[in-house]
């Protein structure tokens, strides 16, 4: 089986932007045991009719992302229809969604985004408004993806990967999926060689954690792999199946009917926006406080100036009034506040990536952990102690020694 990426962008053919779309898919393919022959970036300039073509001929299947958007530089769909030899028309499926997710502003030139050649099926985009959709042209099966990494990325691995397995009739493989948190993906992947050379590991970078996929060997031989790797970067920074440290934080507030506040300092709302950003966040998320200035912090929290003086100094003490301090103000059943030198503005004497993250709960004892964060930028070390707070709030609700746990962490 032979394969060809079209890969559609100007701000790729400008060196604007790299592509990380070709390097996904092509190692994707080459495990399911399928050939890449060619991968081809091309301008939104409508080069992709004589592309296609080319392609085609010597392809079993063309993956083309991008070129899906409303504009009339967008030629995916009508190039596609033609190299199929179909009409295009509103597919009522993807324009019920549009509706649904743009309400009036669905008419014009977005109604285009509801067009798919007659006889494709659509892929769902769960993260944007332009459906994927594929089908067959010449004998060549199509498949056409938007080109935004967080849309197009899902829709491959949920959708893209089961559907070149059914229709080329490929064996099913065993894969184990894990998901991992605050390691660095060149570290977990320098890691999982350690463990194991001889398995088949892959990595799928997303928001807050990296997805960890095992095949190859026996279902024991690849747990035991696994077992070697949880010890190595510690107890709950690699969890089974596929979740994130902000579902298993509110996972353990809802299973004990529990309400939490947060106090951030250098994660500035980070926290508090991933709360409160799912549905329902009302009934345990009860408030939160940003202090970003020591008299914030001092003030608002009952801090004492003994405590913190000084710009910004980082304290365990700090870290622990901060989160007795919002749990008081806002009468939660637990509080988590965080609060260090993200840099590079870092305070004198502070390294950055020093970060404390207190803990508050009703009938427990309030607690503040140290961590000192690899710096990749002050982002990433926000998302890590963010990522931090929340899957350690899940054990702090469940009971557990979060000191315990933390001090069995490395590489982070």
């Amino acid at each position: 089986m032979n394969a060809s990426f079209i890969i559609i962008g100007t701000e790729l053919t400008r060196g604007i932007i790299q592509d990380s779309h070709g390097s996904l898919m092509s190692k994707e393919l080459t495990h399911l045991g399928i050939h890449v022959s060619e991968i081809v970036i091309v301008p939104d300039d409508g080069s992709i009719e004589k592309i296609l073509e080319a392609v085609m001929r010597s392809s079993d299947v063309v993956i083309i992302t991008g070129g899906l958007g409303p504009t009339s530089d967008d030629m995916t769909r009508p190039v596609i229809a033609e190299a199929a030899g179909a009409e295009l028309e509103k597919n009522e499926e993807a324009w019920a969604f549009l509706l649904s997710k743009l309400g009036d502003k669905a008419y014009g030139a977005n109604e285009r985004q509801a067009l798919i050649p007659h006889g494709f099926s659509i892929i769902e985009n769960r993260n944007g408004t332009a459906p994927g959709f594929y089908g067959y042209g010449k004998g060549t099966l199509l498949v056409s993806l938007p080109g935004p990494p967080r849309e197009m990325t899902p829709m491959f691995y949920d959708t893209v990967l089961p559907l070149l397995r059914e229709k080329l009739d490929l064996p099913e493989c065993e894969r184990d999926e894990y998901t991992s948190f605050i390691t660095a993906e060149a570290k977990l992947e320098e890691l999982c060689e350690e463990v194991d050379p001889t398995l088949d590991w892959g990595t799928r970078f997303q928001d807050y954690r990296i997805s960890l996929y095992v095949s190859g060997k026996s279902k024991a031989e690849r747990d035991e792999s696994v077992r070697k790797l949880k010890d190595k970067v510690g107890m709950m920074r690699l969890v089974d199946g596929n979740t994130d440290a902000l579902s298993l934080a509110i996972n353990a507030l809802k299973k004990n009917k529990a309400t939490v506040s947060v106090a951030e300092s250098c994660t500035g709302g980070l926290i508090s926006t991933l709360l409160t950003e799912r549905s329902g966040a009302s009934g345990y998320m009860l408030g939160s406080v940003t202090g970003y200035a020591p008299s914030v912090k001092r003030d608002v929290l009952s801090v004492s100036s003994g405590i913190i003086s000084g710009k910004g100094t980082v304290s365990y003490e700090c870290a622990l009034a901060m989160a007795e301090g919002v749990r008081n103000l806002t009468s939660s059943d637990y509080a988590i506040s965080v609060t260090g030198v993200a840099g590079p503005d870092k305070d004198e004497g502070k390294d950055v990536g020093t970060v404390y993250i207190g803990f508050a709960g009703r009938g427990r004892e309030s607690t503040a952990l140290l961590f000192r964060y690899s710096s990749w930028g002050r982002a990433s070390i926000r998302r890590k102690a963010a990522t931090t707070a929340l899957l350690l709030l899940s054990a702090y609700i469940d009971g557990a020694d979060i000191k315990q746990i933390a001090e069995s962490w490395n590489y982070i």
